[in-house]
């Protein structure tokens, strides 16, 4: 696996998790495309944010060897990026319409 491709599977798990919590929480989703977009957004601004404690791609596969565990680590602040960004989305939304 390449850093690369650890990146694209991490925004993929961002989408899917925010595309997942927006159907089953009906109050905080955007639609499909929205919700497809605020996951991307969400798990790369995560993954950026947090990514300096060791658990950003290129650690993962650092001198060739792999990491597993710090790969579970990444899959899951992605996830978490993609819900916390439709979160902190619909909040945005509902102060921006008042």
């Amino acid at each position: 696996m390449t850093g690369t491709l650890i990146s694209l599977i991490s925004i993929v798990i961002g989408i899917i998790s925010a595309n997942l919590f927006g159907r089953l929480y009906k109050q905080y989703t955007f639609g499909f495309k929205g919700n497809t977009l605020i996951g991307v957004f969400g798990s790369i601004l995560l993954i950026k944010t947090f990514g300096r404690l060791g658990f950003d791609p290129w650690s993962i596969m650092n001198d060739g060897d792999f990491y597993g565990f710090r790969l579970i680590i990444n899959l899951f602040v992605s996830a978490l990026g993609g819900v916390f960004g439709l979160v902190l989305a619909k909040i945005i939304q509902k102060k921006l319409n008042r």
